[in-house]
């Protein structure tokens, strides 16, 4: 369903997201991965971050579920991005940085556990892991989409068994496209040296 959202909208998906200015979200990521470090761009979307993270010296990786998707990140960022799932998957300490950003909130909570359980063993030990989802405490169906919103309580839960992650610190903030008003739950997790 989701999946299909992105296939039948991701030329306006694309366009309304891949201007949006990120940098204040940026910062507190990339302060903790070395220069030159590689960074998964997890669900990438537009590919706006890997661009950005490309243009900063980092190394990207980047994939998205949806084949339209992928073609214009691929595009937009000038790297070839892999079409596929977060079950896919299979990486072991591989990544410096895992960048989660509104995307794995179409992930089902039931799938959620094991969907976090395969990013942390991705990342490397003393990597650094950004997530964002919509603010709330739902799992709903929106225009096409599939929603699972998290308040910081539940961020604690889903990560409280994934031993060797650590909340560093979370924050929330507005939606900062200009047609939004939406609150979201902000966090950047680590993984224990």
């Amino acid at each position: 369903m989701t999946l299909e959202y992105y296939q039948r909208h991701a030329q306006d998906f694309f366009s309304s997201t891949v201007n949006v200015d990120m940098e204040s979200l940026y910062q507190p990521f990339l302060q903790r991965i070395a220069e030159g470090g590689r960074i998964l761009d997890a669900g990438c979307g537009s590919g706006r971050d890997s661009k950005a993270f490309l243009e900063k010296g980092y190394r990207v990786e980047a994939f998205d579920a949806s084949s339209e998707m992928v073609n214009l990140a691929s595009q937009h960022a000038g790297l070839r991005v892999r079409q596929m799932t977060f079950n896919d998957i299979a990486d072991i300490e591989h990544y410096d940085g895992i960048w989660c950003c509104a995307s794995l909130l179409h992930v089902s909570a039931e799938e959620l556990p094991s969907v976090m359980s395969k990013l942390a063993h991705a990342l490397k030990k003393g990597g650094t892991w950004y997530v964002s989802f919509k603010y709330g405490e739902t799992e709903r169906v929106k225009d096409g989409r599939h929603f699972t919103d998290l308040t910081e309580q539940r961020l604690e839960k889903l990560i409280a068994p994934l031993t060797d992650i650590t909340l560093l610190s979370s924050w929330t903030t507005r939606d900062k496209r200009p047609d939004r008003d939406e609150m979201w739950l902000n966090a950047l997790l680590q993984k224990r040296p």
